[in-house]
């Protein structure tokens, strides 16, 4: 199987390269336009800001090869904001896969932390993602904007309210949290992916 992790200005790229190892999986690091489009499945990580990531996509091209990508995808943190339509963060359209909004979390009191960090539930799933889930499962979550629960929300979390865990349209699958850093329920979540 041909595993692309896409290469960019972001974080987080090891940390997938890794969990994937761990799995007996050899993923090939590249912004290659060719490669990325030859890959059986496409991995888009993501630790970083909005704005400068979507400059640095429509800079390189890297906006339209996603968007026109026909094979599994699977966006992690950073990566699935930018696979919305907007984000708050730095006020910048998206690649618009998903029709939502990124928002800023805003505490309702002084014992809600931004950023949500820490291992929280999913619950509410319906993708192939989570196959073989069940009610709730812990992962791992490091993030101070969210995507609001709406049509593509494939899986839920609350924290200050309830917001999307992950999104599911088509061919595009995408976590907010870190499967990579979420222990044997990450791997799990990988694995799936993997068997789309």
């Amino acid at each position: 199987m041909n595993i692309a992790i896409l290469k960019y200005n972001a974080g987080n790229i090891r940390s997938v390269d890794y969990a994937l190892r761990r799995l007996g999986v050899e993923a090939e690091i590249t912004a290659d336009p060719e490669r990325l489009r030859s890959a059986d499945k496409v991995i888009f990580p993501g630790v970083g800001e909005a704005a400068t990531t979507m400059e640095f996509l429509q800079r390189n091209g890297m906006d339209r090869l996603i968007k026109g990508l026909r094979q599994p995808l699977l966006g992690i943190c950073l990566g699935m904001q930018l696979m919305c339509r907007h984000s708050e963060e730095g006020n910048v359209d998206c690649l618009g896969i998903f029709d939502a909004e990124v928002k800023r979390f805003v505490p309702d009191d002084r014992q809600q932390k931004v950023p949500h960090m820490g291992w929280n539930t999913i619950g509410q799933t319906r993708s192939p993602l989570f196959a073989g889930f069940g009610k709730e499962e812990f992962v791992y979550f490091v993030h101070s904007f969210y995507v609001p629960v709406n049509e593509h929300t494939a899986a839920v979390t609350d924290y200050i309210h309830p917001f999307s865990a992950a999104l599911h349209k088509d061919n595009f699958y995408a976590t907010q949290f870190h499967p990579e850093k979420s222990g044997s329920v990450g791997e799990r979540i990988l694995k799936n992916f993997l068997e789309l």
